[in-house]
Order: C-alpha cells, then sequence, then structure tokens
C-alpha cells in the first residue's frame, strides 16, 4: 500500500508515545530524561467539576494559584480573589467523599483531596503541582515559607519528593545533583508528588514587593542547608521567564542559584528566539514550557485534535522541554498522560 508523507507523518505522530530522543540519555532514563503533558490553572471548576478529576486527567504537572489570606491566615486558591475561594478543591478527606463535596475550599482541602485521591491509586504517576504565589509569602503575617512546608508535610507526609530528596548523602545542592543526573527514574518516583513554586503575578506588579517567592524559597532553603534542617523543604523553586543563557546569573546572588534547578517560561519565547534550550536538559534541569499551543504553527489552546497535541509533544520535547503546559482539559487521559524522550 502506498503512503503518502503527509500520512506517514500524522500516523507517526499520533503513534508516538515513547520517542526515542536525539540526546544521549542515561541507560536508566531519570525522570529529567521525559517529556510530558501538564493542565494550566487546574483548580479552575471549568475544566474539572472536581480537583479530583484533574488528578484522574493523567496530566503529569497540576497548576494551583494560592494567595496568603493574613487576615483569616488562610492560603486561599483562587484566580482573583485573595480574600475568597474559587475552586474545584472540595471538603473531602477520604476516598470515598471524593466528587461529593462541596468546592471553593483552601489550599489545606487540596492537599487533602490529593491525599485521599493518592489512597485509591498510590501508584500513580508522578505529578507536579505548580504553584503560583499570588501575592507571595507573607513571613511576617505567619505565612512564610515554613508554614507552607509545615502544611504541605501535614496533609502529604512521605508522597513529597523533596530537596533533601535529590541530594541525597552525595550532594551539597541541588544543581551539583542535577549535573550528575541524580534524579530518580519515573518509576521510581510512582507515587510521588513534587511542589514547584514561582512569584505571583500580584506580587510581581506590586512597587514595593521586591523579595518575590523565588528568592524568599531559594534563601530559605540555603538557610534550611546551613542549619542542618533541609528535610524540612517540601517544594522546588523556579526561575519564572524564558530567557537566554543561564538566567540565574542575573537574579541571584551566587548563594542561592545552587538551589534553582526548575526552570518555568513561555514555549514560544524559547523557541521562536532560539534559545539554547539544549542547555537545560544537558544539566538535566527541568524546563516548564508554558503556552505550548502558541507554538508556530499555533494550534488550539483548549480542544486540538489529538494528533496536535502528540505532534507539539514531539516538537517541544526535542527543544528539550521537561513539560509542556496548556489548557487541554478535555483531552482524555490516555493522551494526557503521554511521556516522551526528551531531547
Amino acid at each position: 500500500m502506498r503512503v503518502t508523507r503527509q500520512a506517514a507523518a500524522l500516523l507517526g505522530a499520533a503513534a508516538m508515545v515513547m520517542a526515542a530522543g536525539s540526546t544521549a540519555h542515561a541507560a536508566t532514563p531519570t525522570f529529567a530524561d521525559a517529556t510530558t503533558i501538564g493542565t494550566h490553572n487546574a483548580y479552575d471548576k471549568a475544566k474539572y467539576t472536581y480537583f479530583a478529576q484533574a488528578l484522574d486527567s493523567g496530566a503529569s504537572l497540576l497548576e494551583l494559584d494560592v494567595y496568603t489570606d493574613s487576615i483569616s491566615k488562610r492560603w486561599r486558591v483562587s484566580h482573583s480573589n485573595p480574600f475568597g475561594n474559587d475552586n474545584n478543591c472540595e471538603a473531602a478527606k477520604t476516598p470515598d467523599e471524593l466528587y461529593s463535596k462541596s468546592r471553593n475550599q483552601d489550599l489545606g482541602s487540596c492537599l487533602d483531596n490529593i491525599a485521599a485521591w493518592h489512597r485509591l491509586h498510590p501508584a500513580h504517576r508522578p505529578i507536579v503541582f505548580k504553584v503560583e504565589m499570588k501575592n507571595g509569602f507573607n513571613n511576617n503575617g505567619g505565612l512564610g515559607p515554613d508554614e507552607f512546608d509545615a502544611l504541605v508535610s501535614s496533609k502529604l507526609g512521605d508522597m513529597v519528593y523533596k530537596p533533601s530528596d535529590l541530594l541525597g548523602s552525595a550532594y551539597s545542592t541541588p544543581d551539583a545533583a542535577a549535573k550528575a543526573n541524580g534524579w530518580p527514574s519515573r518509576d521510581a518516583l510512582k507515587g510521588k508528588v513534587l511542589f514547584e513554586l514561582i512569584p505571583g503575578t500580584v506580587e510581581m506588579n506590586n512597587p514595593f514587593d521586591h523579595y518575590w517567592t523565588d528568592r524568599e524559597y531559594g534563601d530559605y532553603l540555603r538557610d534550611l542547608y546551613a542549619s542542618g534542617n533541609i528535610s524540612k523543604a517540601e517544594a522546588f523553586p523556579a526561575v519564572l521567564g524564558a530567557s537566554s543563557g543561564d538566567p540565574r546569573a542575573a537574579r541571584y546572588d551566587a548563594s542561592i542559584r545552587p538551589w534553582f534547578v526548575f526552570f518555568d517560561g513561555d514555549a514560544a519565547t524559547y523557541v521562536n528566539n532560539g534559545y539554547d534550550t539544549a542547555w537545560y536538559d544537558t544539566n538535566h534541569y527541568l524546563l516548564i514550557m508554558t503556552d505550548a499551543a502558541g507554538v508556530s504553527p499555533a494550534i488550539s489552546s483548549t480542544n486540538p485534535t489529538d494528533a496536535e497535541v502528540t505532534a507539539r509533544l514531539r516538537l517541544l520535547a526535542a527543544r528539550h522541554a521537561s513539560v509542556i503546559t496548556s489548557d487541554w482539559a478535555a483531552k482524555p487521559a490516555s493522551l494526557l498522560s503521554s511521556v516522551a524522550d526528551r531531547g
């Protein structure tokens, strides 16, 4: 049977789940050697009725927007309301309560939902929870990095893969561990979750706030390690915004640069400007490429064809993304759970 070039390309894209990459990786691929798909603002009720459905979606990254409400001493989950909750997290702490309870809960309840869902799926895929701290931490108000970590630890316990896990006993910074590709394999991370912290739009637009989430948590990690308490840290801070070279050099002092191994920025900016994204892959840093649909040729940001999603995954895997994100919540779990070789 004669197959046209166009048909062959479409068939190849649709069939690709584990694509062979051109960049040499370890004999046993690690977590940093893969490219997966994530969902932007997964707490949005328009995307998933319940947050447990976001967990069911197959996506390898789910985003939460969090406000520190220092008046009520609560961690609010909402897109634009710092004093209220507007989300699909429900008042459910046990598996049998999921998919049925009242929504619009705080971050603690979102974590309860994760813990309850984990009990139903103890060997689930590793999931990154990207937390945008919309108005930043408020350490003076009792909602700082240590309180965030205490909350996560109390709700999720040893489910969380932490900076201290990456360090193990062999490395003194995440940078050293990443460069040695000290990440576990994806199989070894089954049943685990990771937290990525990024600065939020409110704090970045606040002319009186020059100490954003990324630097605050970076300082916190450095100081925890110096005091012998790095195991208390639950999250990885991310360098936000696509740029060329090593963006840590211009943003952070030398004492905290090695504590950043997550990088997060717009996919089209990385690709269209010809940035050297191989640098992230070579050093085994985790690179989150957002708004994957916007890379030329643009595809739907909400409901592209399955073949288009697969082709976009392959394209950005070749450009060394670790996770690509968009608003593809309508796509099936069989697609959103796809894993490609990075590079």
